[in-house]
């Protein structure tokens, strides 16, 4: 990576998990990717359990995005009839950054084989924060989260704000 394209960028996160099942002390997940932003250094400043309702998701992202510039939502990318993050989020994007889904799901794939094609997990940026979308499950929030948006975060950061 050509170091010129990174420039020093405070990075302050959120997390919004989508469920209607979860509670605070029930989100595995969210507390795993609060986890590894503690582990980062990356202050969490926003979380929120929201069901799936688009408009619920969308009221959180307006408000996480005041105070955070990495929003990581996790739950609602899959299949089932509830499902609704994508098509909450997707809209208010002003770029999407397609090569994370599809890294996201070719990682995926040597870890629960072909139904890694099930997510539809997505990221872009907004108002020049970055936004992703992930599954809802721990080994999936860890894959993404120490995989792909920790060691690119501050590169992704540098160009959304050039």
């Amino acid at each position: 990576m050509n170091s010129q394209h990174i420039v020093p960028v405070k990075i302050t996160a959120g997390i919004i998990t989508v469920s209607t099942t979860r509670t605070p002390d029930t989100d595995t997940s969210g507390m795993r990717i609060h986890e590894i932003f503690d582990s980062s250094k990356i202050p969490v400043v926003y979380y929120e359990i929201v069901p799936d309702r688009i408009g619920q998701i969308r009221d959180q992202i307006f408000k996480a995005e005041k105070v955070a510039n990495c929003i990581v939502l996790n739950g609602g990318t899959g299949l089932t009839h509830d499902d609704c993050t994508i098509e909450a989020i997707s809209p208010l994007l002003d770029k999407k950054i397609d090569g994370f889904g599809e890294m996201f799901r070719s990682h995926s794939v040597r870890e629960i084989g072909t139904s890694a094609m099930l997510s539809r997990a997505v990221a872009g940026i907004r108002n020049g924060r970055a936004v992703f979308c992930i599954p809802g499950s721990t080994k999936a929030v860890t894959l993404a989260m120490n995989e792909l948006i920790i060691p690119e975060i501050t590169h992704i950061l540098s160009h959304a704000n050039r």
